[in-house]
């Protein structure tokens, strides 16, 4: 127990590999078929559990435009009509029927059965920057930035409720149990963060006080090891629980314990030769320098009044805001994928009020994201992606809300190789269906992992049989938006 760390993670390695070869060595024919079964193992049998995870994909399938990701989830389904997707047609029949041709046979959630009306837009569109779109006028600060963004207006998605769509959004599957895209990003790259995980998630709830429901399969890592899932920081109160050390318990106290629990983990692991056992040593590992890095990263201190006014925010306090600015920190201290859920979108009621409120929250804090990045210039590195699980009917609900809608919705994105200050494809003229340029979830997948220097079709693992893959069977990079 007293050798070095150093010495007992190699000890582990050797052994490790010993009973890798050992077992594959029955035969030339047991080792080629462990490695059609899964052909990252003999990559994996090279890691010790210890070392940082520098990725599958090497080299790189093509130059990559961006380093990281911060994707910007507005979970519970922002109306594209209130936000980025001007519709004046849909004004001028505001409170007359629904016309049968967009509605019939197709899925709607709730107001199937229901008698259907066209629900205007609540609020005029404007001109902003020197772009030609239009977007809704109390998204100013967003306006500001359109130049770099490229807005999508025709994404579509196959699921019409909320817990489904958010699995499809994260994973492309509407069923549980699939790695999310944060984890084939640190799956296939790795991360340069060594003292962070390299994928972050961090949450905040706005003032309509809809805590719309989010869960931590939404980050997992599915079949790939669980050392890849996003690692949850709450942005009030102990980032993570837990984190500072016992009462009367030293740092090198604690360090020793660490490495005692280690070093009983690898002599386990090379009798069974379990993933997760190596897995949790490298967390035990991490979760040790997090207790360093951690408070370092939440502590904004050194952050300038300037950059503090920038996004209108009190450090500390949970919000939106305050996490955009974590985000830009983690991105800074190279992080690979930062996920942030902004809850409150879910408007079957009340609209005009609640999408008012959510550009409050939202507005200014993109706008410094983006700046801040830039100013540092990192945007070009960054790829920023602002998106909910779905869409709003434009049709009414309830007399002033919208029901979730899948067939035509915006999300945009901006930063490394995103062509800005530029729109792709569009809805028909009540918003209901992308008519122009469709885009699925997988497309928009297959595009990131493009810019991210990887080839979607060529990131997979063998999972019951099937060579799975973020994308699944499908998505087509989306070339127009590229830069």
């Amino acid at each position: 127990m007293d050798l070095p760390s150093e010495i007992r993670r190699y000890q582990a390695q050797r052994q490790t590999r010993r009973l890798f070869l050992g077992r594959a060595s029955q035969g030339i024919g047991a080792l080629a078929l462990a490695s059609l079964i899964e052909p990252s193992i003999l990559r994996a049998a090279d890691a010790s559990a210890g070392d940082a995870w520098k990725g599958v994909v090497k080299p790189l399938h093509f130059p990559r435009k961006a380093k990281r990701v911060i994707w910007l989830t507005m979970a519970g389904g922002p109306s594209h009509l209130e936000t980025f997707d001007p519709k004046p047609k849909l004004g001028e029949m505001h409170g007359q029927p629904m016309p049968e041709s967009f509605t019939k046979g197709k899925q709607i959630a709730q107001l199937q059965g229901q008698k259907l009306q066209c629900f205007g837009p609540q609020f005029k569109f404007k001109r902003f920057a020197k772009s030609s779109a239009e977007i809704c006028e109390i998204f100013p600060h967003i306006g500001s930035m359109l130049d770099e963004i490229c807005l999508v207006r025709s994404m579509t998605t196959e699921a019409i409720n909320h817990d489904p769509a958010h699995m499809f959004m994260n994973t492309g599957s509407q069923i549980a149990g699939r790695p999310s895209m944060g984890a084939w990003t640190v799956y296939g790259l790795g991360s340069d963060a060594a003292d962070l995980p390299g994928f972050v998630v961090l949450t905040s709830l706005g003032r309509g006080g809809q805590n719309q429901p989010i869960a931590a399969r939404q980050w997992a890592s599915g079949f790939l090891p669980s050392r890849f899932q996003g690692v949850a920081l709450r942005g009030k109160g102990d980032p993570v629980m837990y984190l500072g050390s016992p009462a009367g318990t030293t740092r090198e106290r604690q360090k020793d314990v660490v490495d005692a629990v280690n070093a009983l983990n690898a002599r386990r692991d090379a009798v069974v030769d379990d993933p997760e056992i190596a897995t949790r040593i490298a967390q035990y590992e991490m979760a040790f320098r997090m207790q360093a890095s951690v408070p370092e990263l939440m502590d904004v201190s050194d952050e300038p009044a300037s950059i503090l006014g920038l996004y209108g925010c009190k450090p500390g306090d949970g919000s939106f805001a305050s996490n955009c600015l974590l985000a830009r920190r983690l991105a800074e201290r190279e992080v690979r994928f930062i996920q942030m859920y902004h809850k409150d979108w879910d408007h079957h009621g009340g609209v005009k009020q609640g999408v008012e409120f959510k550009a409050q929250e939202v507005d200014r804090a993109c706008m410094a994201l983006l700046t801040d990045l830039r100013q540092r210039g990192m945007l070009d590195e960054t790829l920023v992606v602002w998106a909910g699980e779905f869409g709003r009917t434009p049709m009414s609900q309830g007399g002033d809300g919208r029901d979730h809608h899948n067939a035509g919705f915006t999300v945009w994105m901006a930063g490394g190789g995103i062509r800005g200050g530029t729109v792709f494809g569009a809805t028909d003229e009540l918003g209901y269906a992308a008519v122009e340029n469709p885009v699925d979830v997988h497309d928009l997948h297959a595009t990131m992992q493009r810019l991210l220097g990887i080839e979607h079709t060529r990131l997979s693992v063998k999972f019951q049989g099937l060579d799975a893959r973020l994308t699944g069977i499908s998505g087509n990079v989306i070339k127009d938006v590229l830069a």
